[in-house]
């Protein structure tokens, strides 16, 4: 097991915050992705413990949350964007935190995108993507959501998305937060973005 996964034992909650959240001054990685599209779910599998608030309502997590992994690594859990049935002001406020954290932040090294592994390429999804290729941005995208997808929709379903967001070939990391399915593909992942 590696050094990032054997950390993510000592998960701490550092907490959530509006804007410009603490530097901890270890190597970071944010996850993004829309509001219901199952991130909290996710950060919750892969860390192995309820470290992140989950919601049947899209759009819980309106704050940029941050938690340690031992000395090694922080993870951010970015608002959702897209679905969320909010005001205009506040998606407007959410886009501005999630712009300023991606600017501002030092100590970032990677991005999780995860979008519906059910669902083609969406235009936010796409926003974003181009947003973290401007700022420079080592990108990992996770199709959430497969163990909905038949045997026989899930191979169209993730060449559609690889092709639509023009990642190389086996580059997307396929996702359940039920089965567990690509939770070893994505620490992988993550090792090697972050060293």
């Amino acid at each position: 097991m590696n050094k990032l996964r054997t950390a993510a034992r000592q998960v701490e909650f550092i907490g959530s915050f509006p804007e410009d959240p603490p530097v901890l001054g270890l190597p970071e990685v944010a996850f993004v992705g829309r509001s219901n599209v199952g991130k909290s779910s996710a950060l919750n599998k892969l860390l192995g413990a309820k470290a992140a608030r989950t919601s049947r309502t899209p759009g819980r997590t309106q704050l940029v949350n941050l938690f340690r992994l031992g000395e090694v690594a922080v993870f951010a859990d970015l608002p959702g964007y897209g679905f969320a049935k909010v005001s205009k002001a506040d998606r407007d406020r959410w886009k501005s935190m999630i712009d300023r954290y991606l600017a501002m932040r030092t100590d970032l090294r990677a991005c999780v995108v995860l979008v519906d592994g059910r669902l083609p390429p969406q235009g936010l999804d796409v926003t974003m993507i181009e947003a973290l290729g401007t700022y420079e941005i080592p990108t990992i995208v996770v199709a959430t959501k497969v163990d909905k997808l038949s045997r026989g929709e899930r191979a169209k379903a993730l060449a559609t998305i690889e092709d639509g967001f023009e990642l190389p070939k086996g580059a997307l990391v396929p996702f359940s937060s039920v089965s567990g399915e690509g939770v070893d593909d994505l620490w992988r992942s993550l090792s090697d973005v972050l060293g």
